[in-house]
Parts: structure tokens; C-alpha cells; sequence
């Protein structure tokens, strides 16, 4: 997303080539590859990259696109509005989560050494009053970061890349690491309906060119578990008494409700990503009862495949109309909700210190 924070954009480029090379040869990556649809972006900023004449470890201008914005302040924002004006690389981006089915992904990023999880921003609904913004699935947000760090050669160790900045077990909820609006990861869980944490690989943002070959070793192992882990939790497929696929009925494990309510695809299809354990699920065609299945999900991620439970409406007949949450801070309005019931707290603030620390 950041043009001058390279390491990540190199280490895509080796993985595009493990996993083509490796495929019929290493039964790993063949499985994978047989029963993942993977898309890479190596880039999301070119004209960032190319404008970086003189490498540099901390900061240049191509942090930032030809307009001079910074892509990863660039998304619509859960919290609070956004006023900055969307980019075309942020609306290409956008357009491209809307048109597939993305279930996990990550964002590579450089200047530090942790994988950092969603929420990067908050409000009281998320619990912001305990310095951590905790989303619905704060527990499978704490394993995918600790999938990757833990699988890294370095990250697990959380030194961090000076005194001041360390992360326990390589990890940190974004937003108790430091408030961020616009940012990609938040976007895609909210309106992606997509799983996804960001990932920084170095403590140098454009490092020697000798140096990429290790980068590339110190992850090569954390991405593929990393990827395995779209197959967490469970799948299936929506249909009506005719057995054809109701698009845009709502799925969601009981107890884990998203403000933006996760909807089956154009086939019906839906995934929900949660750990071992026992859950309820509730599908619902809007004008219908609700159904309820239990769930016992096991840890699929070696057999590339997650539990399977499908849902059919015997009396349903009709196509679900399309349905869409607006790019709205949803969760202001459901802070504003919250509030509205509660009898009013009156707090005096002495003193807010901020520090502004750059992704």
C-alpha cells in the first residue's frame, strides 16, 4: 500500500513463483492450490515505488500515491467519517473485494516487525475506554496474527526494532497500538466480509536489495500457514425449495453479530471463519423464520477444507433482493444507539497525550 515500504512487494513477487513451481511436486502446496483460490497484488501503489529515487529506512514520499494521499487513510471508515476524497487505486481495491468472495487476506506493510489486528479504530462499543478495540472475532483476529508470527523466523520473539516498541508474541490489536481511520483491514471485515490483519516485515522500510533473499526465507513458511487458515470454521450454501441458491441471505454464528451483517454471494454460498469449538447458526431470508443448525467445528486447515453445513428454505421460492450496508460509520450510529438508552456519565478528561506513529 506504501510505494517506499518494499519488502513486502518482493516477497509476493518470490511467493507468486514458490507456489507455481512447487505445484505437482511439493503434496503441500498441490492441496493447497487444488483447494484455495488465491489472488496476489504485489503492488497497490506503483507510482509510490517509482517515485522512491533514494531508499531510505524511515520515511519518503512514496509512502504516498501521485496525488499526494495516503492509501491506508484512504477507505470508508467504521467509526467516524472519512472525509478524505477516494483514490482510484482505493477504488479499484474497493470494486475488487465487491466483485469476489474474499474470506482472509493480508496487507504488507514495512517499519516495524508484528502482525497487527483489527479494530485500527474504535469507539466505545468496541471497548476503546480499555485502550483495545475488540471486534466480534477478536479470537480468531489473535490466532491469524499468531499464526504468522509464530510460523515467522523473528516475529513470535516481539522484540520489536527499538526499546520503545515491543509487541508480546509478535502480535497487537491495531487500535491499542495506535488509532488509525481509513484503514484498509477494518474496511474489509466490515463491508468485505473478509478476514484480514496487517502485516509488517521490517524494521527497514527499503532495505538493500542483498537483503531481500533472507525477508523472503524469514517468511516463506509464515505465509502458507497463513493462507491454510481460509479454511477455518465453516462454509456451505443457501438454497431454495428448488435447490437454486438464494443470494444475500444472512449467515452468522449466534453471539458473534457484525454490524454489517454477513450475506451469502450471487451462488449462495457463504464462509465464516471461527476456531474449534460448538456454534450455532442462524440463516435468515428476510420474510422467512429464521433456521438454526449446531455446529461442531473441528481444525480442518490440514485437510483444506472446512466444515461443510448447508441451509435449504423449503417454502422459499423467490431470489433474496440485493442488499448492501451503506459506507456509513456504522458503528457511530450504534454508539449513538447505545447511548441513547443509557443514563448519561459525566467524565472530566485532565489531560490526552497522543502518539502518532506511521503504518
Amino acid at each position: 500500500m506504501h510505494g517506499d515500504e518494499t519488502v513486502g512487494r518482493e516477497v509476493l513477487l518470490h511467493l507468486i513463483d514458490f507456489l507455481v513451481t512447487s505445484y505437482r511436486r511439493d503434496p503441500v502446496i498441490t492441496r493447497l492450490l487444488n483447494n484455495t483460490r488465491i489472488h496476489i497484488m504485489p503492488t497497490m501503489n506503483p507510482d509510490g515505488f517509482e517515485a522512491t529515487k533514494v531508499p531510505d529506512c524511515y520515511y519518503t514520499r512514496g509512502r504516498y500515491n501521485k496525488n499526494g494521499e495516503d492509501l491506508n487513510r484512504n477507505f470508508p471508515d467504521a467509526f467516524e467519517n472519512n472525509n478524505a476524497s477516494i483514490q482510484p487505486e482505493t477504488q479499484a481495491v474497493m470494486n475488487w473485494i465487491k466483485n469476489e468472495t474474499f474470506v482472509l487476506s493480508a496487507n504488507l506493510h514495512g517499519g516495524a516487525l508484528v502482525a497487527s489486528y483489527t479494530f485500527d479504530n474504535g469507539n466505545a462499543v468496541t471497548g476503546t475506554s480499555k485502550g483495545y478495540s475488540r471486534s466480534p472475532d477478536d479470537d480468531v483476529f489473535i490466532h491469524l496474527a499468531k499464526t504468522y508470527s509464530f510460523n515467522h523466523a523473528s516475529m513470535y520473539k516481539g522484540t520489536g526494532c527499538d526499546s520503545r516498541q515491543t509487541f508480546p508474541e509478535g502480535i497487537t490489536n491495531g487500535y491499542s497500538w495506535y488509532q488509525l481511520e481509513g484503514g484498509m483491514q477494518d474496511y474489509n471485515y466490515v463491508w468485505g466480509q473478509c478476514f484480514e490483519i496487517t502485516l509488517e516485515l521490517s524494521c527497514c522500510k527499503y532495505p538493500p536489495a542483498d537483503q531481500l533473499e533472507k525477508f523472503w526465507r524469514d517468511n516463506k513458511v509464515a505465509l502458507i500457514e497463513y493462507m491454510k487458515q481460509v479454511h477455518l470454521g465453516v462454509k456451505g450454501q443457501v438454497t431454495d425449495k428448488n435447490g437454486d441458491p438464494i443470494p444475500n441471505a444472512i449467515v452468522e454464528a449466534k453471539g458473534r453479530p457484525h454490524v454489517c451483517p454477513y450475506r451469502t454471494n450471487e451462488h449462495g454460498e457463504y464462509f465464516l471463519l471461527l476456531l474449534p469449538g460448538t456454534y450455532v447458526i442462524n440463516a435468515t431470508v428476510p420474510g422467512f423464520k429464521s433456521m438454526l443448525k449446531t455446529v461442531e467445528i473441528t481444525d480442518n486447515t490440514g485437510n483444506f477444507s472446512a466444515l461443510q453445513q448447508d441451509f435449504s428454505f423449503s417454502e422459499v421460492s423467490i431470489r433474496s433482493t440485493a442488499a448492501s450496508c451503506p459506507k456509513t460509520p456504522l458503528y457511530q450510529e450504534l454508539d449513538r444507539a447505545s447511548a441513547a438508552v443509557k443514563p448519561t456519565v459525566h467524565i472530566l478528561v485532565l489531560m490526552t497525550v497522543m502518539l502518532a506513529i506511521f503504518k
